[in-house]
Order: structure tokens, then sequence, then C-alpha cells
């Protein structure tokens, strides 16, 4: 199953994103893939505020992950753009969050394609300036 949103502000990315938080199950794995300053973490903080966690989220480049337990489901917030070598994941227990009881969320998870579990929500987000600074083509796709 596949679903095309467009928003055009961040205030409309960020509440996609919370939709998609309400909705989201234990182990659920989500993968969002898109350029630098695409809104990935505006995307990101309305999928945390979806699931309950109030305080502010922010990506976790240089700690991999961030675990946030105060909403209704762990969330695991990933940021792999630095990974140097997919044993880094390894060593953080990778399986632990993405087989869990919480709900997976894999920013720039193009980098780790060969241990993604094959059930997972593919995320993808775009920009096209010919159609607005705040334009974003938001392709939610279901992965089996």
């Amino acid at each position: 199953m596949s679903r095309i949103v467009e928003t055009n502000s961040p205030e409309e990315t960020f509440a996609l994103g919370e939709e998609l938080g309400r909705q989201a199950e234990a182990g659920d794995v989500y993968t969002l893939i898109g350029d630098l300053g695409v809104g990935k973490t505006v995307f990101t903080q309305g999928v945390a505020r979806g699931l309950g966690i109030e305080e502010p989220v922010s990506s976790p480049t240089f700690t991999i992950v961030q675990v946030y337990e105060e909403g209704r489901l762990p969330f695991y917030h990933f940021d792999v753009y630095r990974i140097g070598d997919i044993e880094e994941m390894d060593e953080i227990g990778y399986e632990d969050y993405f087989y869990g009881d919480g709900v997976s969320f894999i920013e720039w998870a193009n980098l780790i394609q060969d241990i993604l579990p094959e059930k997972r929500t593919r995320i993808q987000i775009e920009k096209d300036l010919e159609k607005g600074f705040d334009y974003r083509k938001i392709t939610i796709e279901e992965l089996e």
C-alpha cells in the first residue's frame, strides 16, 4: 500500500507525522529518507507528539539512537547518517530496538538497507522548489 501526501508548511508536515504517531503500534519500524533540510526532523517530531512524547525531540546524529520512554509506546529515534560501518549498529544492539516493544524511526535508513526488517513502512520526503519553499511530497509505503 502506498500513499502520497503533499504538505505546504512545516506545520502540515508535523501534523502528518503526528497522525502517523497516533496510529503506530508496538514493533512498527519506519524508515525515513530525504535530503538534508527536507523536514525529516519536523516529521519525526510530529510522530513523537502523536505517541504522546512531550519532551523536545532532536536528531541523534552523533549518538545514532535516542530513546524516549514517556509516550504510550517507547520511541527509538535513529539517525544513521554518520554511521561508518553496519557493525556499529550491532554494537548498539539494533535488533533489540527493531524487534522490540516500541516504535523504531530510522533517518537515512538507505545507509543500512542490509539490516532493515522486510516488514516496515518507508517514508520519503522530497522538496520541489517550483511548488514553493515549504512544499513537500511525502510518500508513505508499507513494505512486507
